[in-house]
């Protein structure tokens, strides 16, 4: 069987005082024997390659190597770089004007949200919209105050959803999209 390109996309990396130098990061991923470890900026975002197919054991041998190597857990969201491509291509934002007010937003899932929540929903402050989601992904539009974003909008999911995501803005995932597919990413 052919080797299946992935993207990790890390929670918990380089915020609050937990800093990981990204030789570092693809050092770790190196030990596990996968192939062709690159990363992409300081956000913790990881391409390799393997031939393992079950990715939930993949996710959580990658999440416990972590875990011992930093000493803190990091959750990981693995999607294939087709996967990630079919997202974009879906263009979950089409028709939204973008302004200096807008942050159009990508929070990768570790599970589905459950199948009975509504969408669009609406922060009661008005600082973010959760226009839908996929069995992977959550698009939420941030609308900033004062030039600063507002509460997390992974707080509205249910309190039922034992899942975790970690967010990455849209232009930012399209630009990751194009380093795993091409030699960006060191």
């Amino acid at each position: 069987m052919a080797d299946t390109s992935y993207i990790a996309f890390l929670r918990a990396i380089n915020v609050g005082g937990r800093t990981v130098k990204m030789e570092r990061l693809r050092a770790l991923f190196t030990e596990l024997g996968l192939g062709g470890v690159r990363s992409y900026i300081q956000s913790g975002n990881v391409f390799f390659t393997t031939g393992e197919a079950d990715r939930a054991a993949l996710t959580a041998r990658i999440e416990q190597h972590l875990a011992a190597a930093l000493g803190y857990p990091v959750p990981v969201m693995l999607r294939t770089v087709a996967e990630v491509e079919e997202l974009v291509a879906a263009d979950p934002f089409a028709g939204i004007e973008v302004t200096p007010e807008l942050r159009l937003c990508v929070v990768f899932l570790s599970e589905p949200l459950p199948d009975d929540y509504e969408f669009p929903v609406h922060s009661p402050k008005g600082d973010w919209d959760i226009l839908g989601a996929t069995p992977g992904a959550a698009f939420i539009v941030m609308h900033l105050r004062n030039g600063r974003l507002g509460a997390n909008p992974a707080a509205a999911f249910p309190k039922s959803y034992g899942g975790q995501g970690t967010a990455r803005f849209f232009h930012t995932t399209v630009k990751i999209l194009a380093a795993a597919k091409g030699s960006g990413g060191s």
